[in-house]
Parts: C-alpha cells; sequence; structure tokens
C-alpha cells in the first residue's frame, strides 16, 4: 500500500463543491474527535486514518460520501447501516441527507477498538 504525502486532506477536501466540502469536513472532524490519536494520510488517493494499521478511508463522490471502515466495521453495523447502499466493507451516505454523525463516532470507537486489540494480541504472540 502506498501513502502519498504530497496531497493533504485539506487540498482533498477543497477539489469538492462547497456543500460536498462541509459533509467531507464534517466527517472528518466526527473522526477526529472519536480517534484523536490516529493519524492522517492520503491512501488510495483518498483520506484515511491510521493506528495500528488503516482504520478506515472516506471519499467525495457527485452523490454521495464514501465511508471504508472495512468489512469488519460494517459487518459489526450492519442493522444500522443496512438504510444505506453499500459494500462488504463501504458505505455510501447520500449528499442530500445529514450525516449520521453518532453512527459514524460508534463506527471509528469499534475500528480504533478493534485494531489496538489487533496490536495486543500481536504483541503477545511475539513474546
Amino acid at each position: 500500500m502506498t501513502t502519498i504525502k504530497t496531497n493533504g486532506i485539506d487540498t482533498y477536501i477543497a477539489t469538492f463543491p462547497k456543500e460536498t466540502q462541509v459533509l467531507l469536513e464534517q466527517i472528518r472532524t466526527t473522526i477526529r474527535n472519536a480517534a484523536p490519536e490516529a493519524e492522517e494520510v492520503i491512501s488510495y488517493q483518498m483520506p484515511a486514518y491510521k493506528l495500528n494499521g488503516i482504520l478506515f478511508y472516506f471519499a467525495g463522490y457527485k452523490n454521495h460520501i464514501g465511508f471504508y471502515p472495512t468489512s469488519t466495521g460494517i459487518e459489526a453495523f450492519k442493522k444500522e447501516l443496512s438504510v444505506y447502499k453499500g459494500a462488504k466493507g463501504s458505505v455510501q451516505f447520500p449528499i442530500d441527507k445529514p450525516l449520521p454523525i453518532e453512527l459514524i463516532t460508534e463506527i471509528v470507537k469499534f475500528r480504533v477498538k478493534e485494531n489496538l486489540e489487533k496490536a495486543i494480541n500481536k504483541s503477545k504472540k511475539n513474546i
């Protein structure tokens, strides 16, 4: 996986129409509040957050905001996410509706906990 540091998240967000920029900043702020220790990077040409590995990505599109919390993040919140379009590791939040901030916060915290537990288990195996 290649991480590109030349294009920051601010630059990424600035390429979208104003209405989309507002939503992208909202999701970014939500993520920062729920996972302040996570590192912001650009990976696969979209904003991503790392903490003991990739936690999730998000991206802007013409009609939706894509949120990619991996398949485990989607599976853990399958019921809550069922009202949105999505796939195994992604969900689409429509541009014309408010973002589900509380749900995004829960998913972010779940992924942080999951990655921290993986790191702890990995370090125990190395002892």
